[in-house]
């Protein structure tokens, strides 16, 4: 009997979506993976593993405890904290030799003043904000100051790098052409101030794709090294491979005539006879409630509707009174089954958000597979 719920993880495909991603630049321009989050829910550590071994040279992450968790998993490749760091989570991140990211003089102050104990000089990246509206500073003198700060630290502070992130990489290309713009005057001046290289660092998954002149010298690919689309529509357009694939399988079959409901709030009622399967996942695992009555489930190869509210650990399907459905058969929400397939971008589209969020929340109640191309990795 195969496990309730599973995902599926296909660690060739992260690797040959690095390898893809990387001939779309220039030779001297670097290859980020971005594995916060878990790597978007794909496990952080295997997936840093396939992207480096792709030829990813850099990972980044959101949080010292993130960085201290790759260390822990014996993966030795440079890591940015892109994320804002407490004092307490800034000494976390130091002794995961992990760069950071900087934006205020006072900041790299209280760096430098714990550098004596980290175990190598700390790598600084200075952000400016240039649309976003997050983190960075919208002020490039402050910036600038931030860069003389790092400089002025003495040899156990590093000007790593100067970044900045774009807002509308997915849509408004106007919009990030500004950024791109502003963005300019303070990598030369940067460049200029430094006494060494330094990275300069712009680019997401989609400006990636469409952004040509945002990539400097390194990229910041997250969601399209897991084969996900930025732009919000199909992987495949890119050339890129989805490596997860959500399953669970057919727990019970019964019939079901007019006029009897199933789940919650009787928000499905049959108007004639058929067969309701129970597959046993639900929003405890990662299904959005929104998704009751508004999916399908591939089963056997064909695509079956679900029905009913999403419960916390179980949904039901509508599959007729087809006698080749049975108990025990594999059922697939992200993933493909024969010919057909549906994407976790179409599943974003019929809930009103995103791939990237419905992937977070495949949660940790759902062990995750890893295998490369079928063969257990």
């Amino acid at each position: 009997m195969p496990l309730r719920a599973v995902a599926e993880v296909n660690l060739a495909a992260i690797e040959r979506n690095a390898e893809r991603l990387r001939r779309r630049l220039h030779a001297h321009t670097r290859l980020c993976a971005v594995v916060k989050a878990d790597a978007y829910g794909h496990g952080a550590a295997p997936a840093a593993r396939a992207a480096l071994a792709g030829g990813a040279s850099m990972l980044a992450v959101a949080t010292a405890s993130e960085a201290a968790g790759l260390r822990e998993a014996g993966l030795q490749a440079p890591i940015l904290v892109l994320g804002a760091l407490s004092p307490e989570e800034l000494d976390v991140a130091l002794a995961a030799a992990a760069e950071i990211t900087a934006w205020e003089p006072g900041f790299v102050r209280s760096v430098a003043a714990r550098a004596a104990s980290a175990p190598a000089p700390i790598g600084v990246h200075v952000k400016l904000d240039t649309g976003l509206g997050r983190l960075g500073t919208r002020d490039v003198e402050q910036a600038l100051d931030t860069v003389r700060a790092v400089l002025a630290a003495g040899p156990r502070l590093r000007l790593a790098g100067v970044m900045t992130h774009l807002a509308t990489a997915d849509g408004d290309l106007d919009f990030a052409a500004a950024q791109l713009r502003r963005f300019g005057p303070f990598v030369a001046e940067s460049r200029a101030l430094a006494t060494t290289e330094i990275t300069v660092h712009a680019a997401n998954s989609a400006a990636l794709l469409r952004l040509p002149d945002s990539h400097f010298d390194m990229v910041r690919a997250g969601l399209a090294l897991y084969g996900g689309d930025p732009l919000h529509h199909d992987p495949a357009d890119h050339g890129l491979e989805p490596a997860l694939a959500l399953r669970s399988y057919v727990a019970a079959l019964k019939p079901i005539t007019a006029g009897q409901s199933v789940g919650y709030g009787r928000r499905f009622i049959a108007a004639g006879d058929g067969l309701i399967a129970t597959l046993p996942i639900g929003y405890a695992d990662g299904v959005p409630r929104a998704l009751a009555d508004n999916c399908e489930v591939l089963i056997g190869g064909r695509r079956m509707p679900l029905r009913g509210m999403v419960s916390m650990d179980n949904i039901t399907v509508e599959v007729g009174s087809d006698d080749q459905v049975t108990v025990g058969q594999r059922a697939t929400l992200i993933g493909t089954d024969g010919d057909e397939r549906q994407t976790v971008e179409e599943l974003a589209g019929r809930v009103g958000t995103i791939s990237y969020e419905l992937l977070c929340w495949i949660s940790r109640r759902v062990p995750r597979q890893y295998h490369r191309d079928g063969a257990p990795a």
